[in-house]
């Protein structure tokens, strides 16, 4: 027999011998020397048998068949192990170790069982049919949840989904959850496929097999200064036992929770503030919300003291108002938008009426308040125009402080732009003129300024200096006048007319009579001659509307012609007495002082210039001039040059003197600059030496005072900072104590309350059994003393009377440990004591 035919098998050691013969393997287990047969084989081992410790299993797949009483292994007809193919068994921890039968196969490693935590659990899935160990029918497919603390055993026939872990519900924190399917919650609750709730409960909350955890919900700080703008989603019942319809939208103030958690139907519009009214404020509430119903269309004042909300829907109009406050100048114009009563007076919509000062005022809901008015102060200077809005007419008032009544407004009044221009000259200020003060004007020093009133049809003339303030209905009266040079007509705009002395300038082309076309530029003195207390006079200045272009057309006119009959030579001998007289005219053969046109005066005549308009005549002109310019200039430069020699001949002398003497000083100079730049180097470095001295000095000074100072500071800091503590000691040994003593407190109130209860408890006893029923106890034998006394619930006692001595070293043997146990000592005695 060969070695391989003899097999030592250790102790908890195992092989599978298939026979060849009969094709039947069998199991042999250690301790063993096995001895190989010729037609046997060994197909698997020696192994170890598996050992599964306390708190771990093992999974077999293929597991044999076994006899349900015995728990043996069911072989067939020819002596093999009868298997579940496919299926799997979970085997748990044994006492003794066990081998594996032919065919069965181990799944993996001996695993241990695992433990679920508290506050969490196992989600598992019935993959199969089966009946657990409570009775409870698993339909394949179903899932559960396994919740800890606990050891989860597994089976074939349950699928470990995924670990669960409870969700932490803080305070003022919610769990918004749905259900996956149709079932009842944790709370017995029922709830449909979809179905959303909350769960408000503080604490862990572990949620079902059939639940989803959407989110966590932080509850909204309400405050008395902030309430919560929510909206219905669906008709529900919300929190506060309150129906609350489809879009029905509402506020959550402090008044009903400190804190508010939004339920699922429940819609967050925002965070609304709260309104604050002070003694001085009010406003209008568009839409209010009264008994629980909103107003629509309506307006509500509410005044202040007073703070409020905005319910949903509410609005304010124009936001928080402050109170009218009039002085004695002020008054408010108010308009009735509906028929109401005032005090005694009925108010139609449309009326005006004003509230004078000094009041305070608020408009009720059917008052409007047009505009705010003030006691419009005027000079005797100033003025406003007026108008009566029932009339249409409009007044002027100038002179005294004046209010607008109701039925009056102050009038825009409007003029041309031209004239706004003009006035704009006039006007140091450049502001924008008040269209409803009265046009003033401040007519110049002998000036005249004609003013039409289109209401009367009459105009009226103005002599400066004067003021002008204008009516309702008048207007000034432009001057357009020529202007340039020449002039040209249209030129100045203006409405006051100077009454001159004054001057103005014109070109005039003339010819003379052999075809020397000149130009002259004449300038004119004039002025008005006019009686300024004759109306008549007065009007007719304003009659010429543009009186320097008719003059000076007309003195153009009478130059032209008196030239026109001159030859050049004695044009230009003779221009001023022949312009002169063309214009003035002779009388007596002498020429005239003046031109009198209307109530024009031209009173003289300057030729400024005389120009050839031809240039061949002004070529020659210049020829002849220039000769004569060039010869007396020749002469003065000649005159010049010798002077100018002589003149530097005498500053060459002058300057070389001047040079030695300043060359003298300079070495004087320089000799005292460098004696005294030696004695600044001197003092310098004396200065530099002494300043480091004494800053090093001051330096240290510095920072000896510095290190002082920081040391004090660090004390006191360290004071400081053991003062907080010893501080923080003491609160926290005060806050133990009497924590300590409300602990005392209330075991004692315990021990006082169970003594009381026990206490009850037994006379309740006693008084039920009576106390003739317990005499007959104390008088019948010990034994069925015991056994009575064991049937009114004591555990312990003992009966004496009162006179015979006890031992109770042996006594209490008896007595610890043993229930219901009786020591009777002295029964003759029919006293009790328990």
């Amino acid at each position: 027999m060969s070695s391989d035919a003899v097999l030592r098998i250790k102790p908890y050691q195992y092989i599978h011998v298939s026979d060849t013969n009969t094709n039947v393997t069998r199991i042999e287990i250690g301790p063993q020397t096995f001895t190989r047969s010729e037609h046997e084989k060994v197909v698997f081992g020696p192994s170890d048998m598996i050992k599964i410790p306390p708190r771990h299993y093992v999974k077999i797949s293929n597991p044999a068949a076994r006899d349900p009483e015995t728990g043996e292994a069911i072989k067939d007809r020819h002596g093999n192990v009868k298997l579940r193919y496919g299926d799997e068994e979970i085997r748990f921890s044994q006492q003794d170790p066990f081998p594996l039968l032919p065919g069965e196969v181990l799944v993996g490693k001996v695993t241990p069982l695992q433990v679920v935590a508290p506050n969490t659990a196992l989600r598992l899935r019935a993959i199969r049919d089966f009946t657990d160990e409570k009775g409870t029918k698993r339909v394949s497919g179903s899932e559960w949840l396994f919740e800890g603390p606990e050891t989860y055993y597994p089976r074939v026939e349950v699928q470990i989904v995924e670990l669960i872990k409870a969700r932490i519900i803080k305070e003022n924190e919610a769990l918004r959850l749905r259900s996956v399917k149709t079932s009842a919650d944790k709370f017995n609750v029922s709830r449909k496929a979809g179905e959303e709730w909350l769960v408000r409960d503080s604490g862990a909350y572990l949620p079902g097999a059939d639940e989803e955890i959407l989110e966590s919900v932080s509850a909204h700080i309400l405050t008395d200064i902030k309430a919560l703008h929510l909206r219905a989603k669906r008709t529900f019942t919300d929190i506060y036992s309150k129906v609350r319809n489809a879009g029905e939208e509402w506020l959550v103030t402090s008044a009903q929770s400190e804190t508010h958690i939004p339920d699922v139907y429940e819609e967050v519009v925002g965070v609304v503030g709260i309104t604050v009214l002070n003694d001085r404020q009010w406003c209008y509430v568009l839409d209010p919300v009264s008994g629980g119903k909103q107003l629509l269309g309506q307006k509500e004042l509410r005044r202040g003291p007073r703070t409020f909300f905005l319910q949903p829907g509410e609005r304010l109009e124009q936001g928080i108002q402050p109170v009218y406050i009039l002085g004695s100048e002020e008054a408010l114009l108010l308009r009735a938008k509906l028929t109401f009563k005032d005090k005694d007076v009925t108010r139609q919509p449309g009326d005006r009426w004003m509230i004078n000062g000094p009041t305070d005022y608020v408009p009720p809901v059917d008052v409007e308040v047009v505009e705010r008015r003030k006691t419009i102060p005027l000079d005797d200077t100033e003025g406003i125009y007026v108008r009566d809005i029932k009339s249409g007419k409009v007044n002027a008032v100038a002179g005294k402080s004046y209010m607008l009544l109701p039925h009056e407004e102050l009038y825009q009044k409007e003029l041309p732009a031209s004239i706004e221009e003009i006035l704009k000259k006039y006007q140091t200020l450049e502001e924008k003129r008040d269209r409803s003060r009265v046009v003033t004007f401040r007519a110049p020093h002998n000036s005249a300024v004609q003013i039409y009133d289109y209401k009367e049809k009459k105009s009226r003339v103005v002599f400066g200096p004067d003021l002008i303030m204008l009516g309702p209905d008048e207007q000034f009266t432009i001057l357009s006048l020529s202007g340039g040079k020449p002039k040209k007509p249209h030129q100045i705009k203006d409405i006051a007319l100077n009454l001159g002395p004054d001057f103005f300038t014109d070109i005039v082309k003339v010819e003379t009579s052999d075809h020397a076309r000149l130009a002259l530029q004449l300038s004119y003195n004039w002025y008005f001659k006019v009686d300024k207390t004759n109306e008549d006079e007065a009007h007719k200045l304003f009659q010429v509307p543009d009186f320097v272009g008719d003059a000076c057309k007309a003195i153009a006119s009478r130059v032209r012609g008196s030239v026109a009959a001159v030859s050049f030579d004695d044009f230009h001998r003779n221009s001023a007495r022949i312009i002169r007289t063309a214009v003035f005219g002779l009388a007596d053969g002498k020429i005239r002082r003046s031109l009198d046109m209307n109530l024009l005066s031209i009173t003289n005549i300057d030729i400024q210039s005389v120009e050839p308009v031809d240039h061949r005549t002004r070529d020659s002109l210049q020829k002849s001039v220039q000769l004569a310019i060039e010869i007396t200039t020749n002469s003065q430069e000649a005159s010049a040059r010798h002077e100018a020699l002589r003149i530097e001949q005498i500053a060459k002398g002058k300057l070389e003197r001047q040079k030695i003497t300043d060359e003298a000083e300079a070495e004087k100079a320089k000799k005292e600059l460098l004696r005294l730049q030696a004695l600044c180097e001197t003092v310098e470095v004396t200065g530099q030496s002494t300043a480091e001295a004494k800053a090093r000095a001051e330096a240290a000074k510095i920072e000896s005072e510095g290190a002082v100072i920081q040391a004090t500071l660090r004390v006191e800091a360290k004071k400081i900072q053991a003062d907080q503590e010893l501080a923080a000691l003491a609160s926290l040994r005060t806050l133990q104590i009497e924590h300590q003593k409300s602990i005392n407190g209330l075991d004692i109130d315990k021990s006082s309350r169970l003594a009381e209860i026990e206490s009850q408890r037994f006379s309740d006893i006693v008084d039920s059994i009576g106390r003739n029923t317990i005499k007959a106890i104390a008088q019948a034998g010990p034994e069925l003393q015991a056994k009575l006394l064991a049937g009114l619930g004591l555990q312990s006692f003992m009966i004496t009377d009162g006179n015979s001595p006890i031992n109770l070293f042996n006594t209490a043997n008896g007595l610890i440990g043993v229930p219901g146990k009786a020591v009777t000592t002295g029964a003759s005695n029919n006293d009790l004591n328990l």
